[in-house]
């Protein structure tokens, strides 16, 4: 979750759920163990050039740990951070089952009454109308996110990276789900290989076209064994600096619209798999040198949209 906490010049999750539930909360991540189409073969094999075995996710499934089990386990480590939580499925494609099964880890990950939200992560070209269907109902009850990843709206850098689907497929997916209750979220990176300013402006606007209600916006790092660690490796790829990652944050900020919610600035990366760039370990850094850039620039979410001077939360 980001930290930011309330500052006015972007909508930050936790604002956010400060807002909706009136008091502190926290997400537990989950890894369901579903596995991803676009790395067994179903779509394509290997995933995308920057995704590991892990998927970004805890293994927890591997370990042999239920969900019923891992939200135990989170709500015993976050008990004393938050008041509510919500069940986030993080790891790797989170429809990718049937709707049987679906429904029963769903059920699994909602089973406290202190958890009042459920956000499942998923690719566009994986989620058939009884997923939809279901997390509908969940929503009657609870807050739930579906976050599709999207990365570029370029579809020449998703055919490079391996992404599997268009931006096209995207927005569909965007609209299938629309007017069920549920809120939309797209999963975005900056400093793609091939990409620049002009592919971030264009990410943005579709998002801002598709009247999302949220984004992660994720910085690019290599991890071990995956193909972009190789693409390092042989000089094809050169991460971008820290300056120059809070720049193309603070602008794609600017061409976001104000009331889009923003559930993460930068990535995650495990310190075991990273190879680069070091300073993505250094979360906190980051977030401040975007905060303090945006005071600098005496700019905000949503300026360059012509969204006024926001008042402070």
């Amino acid at each position: 979750m980001d930290s930011s906490g309330t500052g006015a010049r972007y909508f930050s999750l936790r604002h956010y759920l400060d807002r909706r539930f009136g008091c502190r909360v926290a997400r537990i991540p989950l890894d369901a163990g579903l596995g991803c189409p676009n790395r067994d073969g179903f779509i394509s094999h290997g995933g995308c050039i920057f995704c590991n075995a892990r998927g970004s996710g805890t293994e927890a499934a591997r370990r042999g740990l239920s969900v019923a089990t891992q939200m135990e386990e989170g709500l015993k480590r976050l008990g004393r951070r938050a008041e509510r939580f919500i069940a986030y499925f993080q790891a790797f494609t989170n429809t990718y089952a049937p709707p049987e099964r679906l429904k029963i880890l769903w059920d699994q990950a909602l089973s406290s009454n202190r958890v009042v939200g459920l956000a499942v992560a998923t690719r566009p070209d994986c989620l058939k109308d009884e997923a939809l269907e279901l997390l509908a109902g969940y929503a009657r009850t609870h807050e739930v996110w579906l976050e599709l990843g999207l990365q570029s709206a370029s579809d020449k850098t998703l055919a490079l990276i391996n992404r599997g689907h268009t931006a096209a497929e995207f927005s569909r997916a965007v609209e299938r789900a629309r007017g069920r209750g549920i809120k939309l979220l797209a999963h975005v990176i900056l400093g793609l290989p091939g990409e620049g300013q002009a592919e971030a402006d264009k990410t943005a606007a579709l998002l801002t076209d598709l009247d999302l209600d949220g984004v992660k916006i994720h910085s690019l790092y290599v991890c071990r064994g995956t193909v972009l660690a190789d693409l390092h490796a042989s000089g094809g790829y050169d991460c971008p600096s820290q300056e120059v990652y809070v720049e193309r944050a603070v602008r794609f900020l600017e061409h976001l619209p104000a009331g889009m919610v923003i559930h993460r600035l930068t990535g995650d990366p495990a310190p075991g798999e990273l190879m680069a760039p070091d300073w993505s370990l250094d979360k906190q850094s980051t977030l401040r040198m975007i905060r303090e850039r945006l005071e600098i620039l005496d700019t905000w979410q949503g300026r360059a949209l012509g969204a006024p001077r926001p008042q402070k939360r």
